[in-house]
């Protein structure tokens, strides 16, 4: 009699990059008979929460929280979201530049996410008000009514904004090449050291598996994924083929199947620029200073 499959529970975003990433997994494309797995699917703040609170085997957290949870957590070295010279964006209703946003409202997708981290190194002034990314727009309903004053927009936002009329303040990514020098990481996946070094090399080659399975079918999952927009999403504009072709353009790519040098250098940078940022917006104490901000353990990566 074949034993019971172990079960390997994952938690990503509701956006069209992880769901492409794991598509493979979820539909049986790429599967292992001594392995069953659940699916999850959240907005970042939510996905962040379960990794803090060591609720799921592999999770896709923002790339600045995970300092946070490296007691508990590998870095996976595929399926991360990086920006090359783009990022989150800041717009607004009318025109602004960063230093405006000083004492200004922003509704923005969480306090513990790489967007927010990196703003408050833009202009640490800012009031941030947070907004869960679902339903999708409901942050562009808070800048039409008035109850922020600008919007710091993650996912599909930085495409859709111009639609709604909106302005753009910042780009992240744009500051932080010009700043840094480097890519900007912004999303990525983590898996529980627990599960030993064994079964954390058979999943993560599952999941590598899985995302080289949605490259090579990228026209088909793009048509799936259109079809899945308004049903699970509620924003008809995320329907759009030509929007989907492009965000995975810019978060399912090269970068996403092997994460390369220079975005591993990226997050090093990020852990140290952000040191001693707190979840609450405040300054955590406990920030070291060595060079990877608050880090406890040594920056290590699944294979």
């Amino acid at each position: 009699m074949n034993p019971a499959p172990t079960s390997i529970s994952l938690a990503y975003s509701v956006d069209a990059d992880d769901a492409f990433m794991f598509h493979a997994l979820a539909t049986g494309k790429i599967a292992d008979p001594g392995l069953r797995f659940s699916h999850r699917r959240g907005d970042t703040a939510e996905l962040n929460r379960l990794a803090l609170d060591g609720a799921a085997d592999i999770v896709a957290i923002s790339a600045g929280l995970y300092p946070r949870v490296a007691d508990r957590y590998q870095l996976l070295p595929h399926g991360a979201s990086v920006g090359r010279g783009f990022g989150p964006v800041v717009v607004a209703a009318r025109a602004l530049v960063p230093s405006d946003l000083a004492g200004r409202r922003v509704g923005i997708p969480g306090l513990t996410t790489t967007a927010w981290m990196v703003l408050r190194l833009i202009e640490p002034r800012a009031i941030p008000v947070e907004i869960p990314i679902v339903p999708f727009g409901r942050i562009f309903d808070a800048v039409a009514a008035g109850d922020v004053d600008a919007a710091l927009l993650i996912h599909e936002g930085r495409l859709i904004y111009p639609q709604r009329g909106l302005q753009l303040v910042v780009d992240l990514g744009a500051w932080w090449q010009e700043h840094v020098g480097l890519p900007l990481p912004l999303g990525v996946n983590v898996i529980r050291r627990a599960l030993g070094p064994a079964r954390v090399a058979q999943v993560s080659g599952l999941i590598r598996q899985s995302i080289r399975w949605a490259i090579d079918h990228r026209g088909e999952l793009i048509a799936s994924l259109a079809d899945r927009a308004i049903r699970e999403r509620g924003e008809p504009a995320l329907a759009d083929a030509a929007l989907i072709d492009h965000y995975l353009s810019l978060y399912a790519n090269a970068d996403t199947v092997d994460m390369p040098e220079d975005a591993r250098r990226g997050i090093e940078a990020l852990f140290h620029r952000t040191a001693g940022q707190d979840g609450d917006g405040s300054r955590d104490r406990n920030g070291d200073g060595n060079g990877r901000g608050n880090l406890k353990v040594p920056l290590d990566w699944a294979p």
